[in-house]
């Protein structure tokens, strides 16, 4: 029996399941709502079923408590806030007395790095967080690193980039009138589609995989590129590319940390050591075969 634990089972662990939920003999996973643990109960991802449980980041059941204790490998997707890292904060013992776990993925983003003015980085480059957002993000990867030391169990920590897929893309914004360009010279970010997430979490998780993967795409962009891309495969015209100076005053605080941050991101380690071949190298082929796949299902 391979046992699979998924705390947070958003959407790049919804895809991961899907793609590679078939080598686990059994799969749990947690949502913060009893609402949500019945919507997804109630699913099937790629023919895999989860095992949901509540999990609210303050109280923890015994279901989830066995969980953890018969599990071969933990998938951590939950964000950390002002307190810390909720999973740690409940489940620390747990996991480190588990003694089944031989794996431990935790999905973080290139946000640690904060802002390099538009420089090439990898792994080694300094963290520089321009938010609280991502110095809680730091905290809490330092925080599961010790984790994995004290009990001696890998932790691959998968440094995502700005994520997009099935439901998710600038395809779908443009139809729901909700694409925006903004023209900001300079800046540009990076991106990767979930399913190539869901190939570097299966291959951190079947190599045991330690130490920091930023999982990125071959291209670091400008922001208005898929948008336009995205139009012309769609037929429409694109947005008019708005100046950052006229559009940061009405972003929120979120948007505009994205924005303070400009950085390329290479993807050799997630390449050579995770042997990850990408599937969309860049945002053009993703994007492309997500058009093909929308219309397929309109047929």
């Amino acid at each position: 029996m391979t046992a699979l634990v998924c705390i947070g089972l958003g959407y790049c662990a919804r895809r991961f399941v899907a793609d590679y939920g078939a080598g686990f003999t059994h799969i749990t996973g947690t949502a913060r709502s009893d609402d949500d643990v019945a919507d997804l109960a109630g699913s099937r991802f790629g023919g895999a079923r989860v095992d949901m449980i509540r999990f609210d980041g303050r109280t923890v059941s015994d279901r989830l408590l066995a969980a953890v204790a018969r599990a071969d490998a933990l998938l951590i997707s939950a964000a950390p806030d002002e307190h810390g890292d909720p999973v740690l904060a409940v489940l620390a013992e747990a996991i480190a007395r588990a003694p089944r776990l031989s794996s431990i993925v935790y999905l973080s983003t290139v946000g640690v790095y904060g802002d390099h003015g538009g420089a090439w980085i990898d792994e080694g480059a300094p963290l520089r967080p321009v938010s609280a957002r991502n110095r809680q993000r730091i905290d809490a990867e330092r925080a599961w690193r010790r984790l994995g030391e004290r009990r001696r169990t890998p932790v691959a920590l998968l440094r995502l980039a700005g994520i997009y897929g099935p439901g998710q893309n600038a395809l779908v914004n443009l139809r729901r009138g909700q694409a925006h360009r903004i023209d900001k010279p300079g800046q540009v970010f990076n991106r990767i589609h979930v399913a190539d997430i869901a190939q570097a979490i299966d291959a951190a998780i079947r190599l045991r995989a330690d130490g920091a993967f930023n999982v990125v795409d071959d291209e670091p962009s400008p922001p208005g590129d898929p948008v336009v891309f995205a139009a012309r495969l769609l037929g429409v015209e694109p947005p008019p590319a708005v100046p950052f100076d006229e559009a940061r005053k009405a972003m929120s605080p979120m948007a505009l940390s994205f924005y303070g941050e400009c950085k390329r991101v290479r993807n050799d380690a997630m390449k050579h050591a995770l042997g990850v071949t990408l599937r969309y190298p860049t945002y053009r082929e993703g994007l492309m075969a997500l058009h093909d796949e929308m219309r397929t299902a309109a047929l």
